[in-house]
């Protein structure tokens, strides 16, 4: 039976278990590993926080210990010590984070070409499908039961490319939804160590402001 309502789609049925196989392959693992990213960003963000110093020393350890993709935001106040201005080491910041997100959204493209691609597979099967429906009708002596048979079995092809792509389609978009949040988190990351590298500048800064009038006062002494 399922065998004669595919050959009847010109074949276009036995695309449709690699289609969804695609699907849920694809949003299964891409779930799993961006759920991972977004609970090792929170954990990254909170030992930055706690950390009482946010110098080489203390910072190495913790850039070592963290994984992709915010082990890269970290090593770069360690491979560029030298940089003090708060706005090129967030461009430096930022070219970082834009490498990481390609690799992200990895393999995304599938799901969101399966999700045009269905339907428009499965239109297709029903067309065929329906030129089987027609030949029928041509002959006066078929049962009006066969025509309307051959007609519902011609947009079985329509509504399964329509089930593949609306799973799908939630899919790609909880997943999009996913990146974004992740994403956030770099560019959280980024700013924390923005913030916490300028503010010790700033109280370098600070402190050399302070010893001047002392050493004026030593010197009017």
């Amino acid at each position: 039976m399922i065998a004669s309502i595919a050959a009847k789609s010109g074949g276009i049925l036995y695309i449709m278990p690699f289609l969804l196989l695609i699907v849920l392959w694809v949003s299964i693992e891409r779930f799993l590993f961006l759920n991972r990213m977004s609970r090792l960003g929170e954990k990254t963000a909170l030992a930055l926080e706690q950390l009482p110093d946010i110098k080489e020393q203390n910072l190495r350890p913790l850039a070592e210990s963290a994984e992709f993709p915010f082990r890269a935001l970290l090593q770069v106040p360690i491979r560029f010590p030298n940089i003090k201005d708060s706005a090129q080491l967030s461009e430096i910041l930022q070219e970082a984070v834009m490498r990481q997100v390609p690799l992200l959204d990895k393999r995304l493209w599938l799901l969101d070409t399966t999700v045009t691609l269905a339907p428009l597979l499965g239109l297709l099967g029903t067309i065929i499908g329906m030129f089987h429906a027609f030949q029928i009708l041509n002959n006066v002596a078929n049962n009006p039961t066969a025509i309307t048979g051959s007609v519902a079995e011609a947009l079985m092809a329509t509504a399964a490319g329509l089930v593949i792509a609306i799973i799908g389609l939630v899919s790609f978009n909880g997943l999009q939804n996913q990146m974004r949040f992740v994403v956030h988190q770099m560019e959280t990351l980024r700013s924390m160590l923005i913030n916490r590298l300028s503010g010790l500048d700033h109280s370098h800064a600070l402190s050399s402001s302070e010893v001047q009038p002392v050493i004026y006062a030593a010197k009017e002494a």
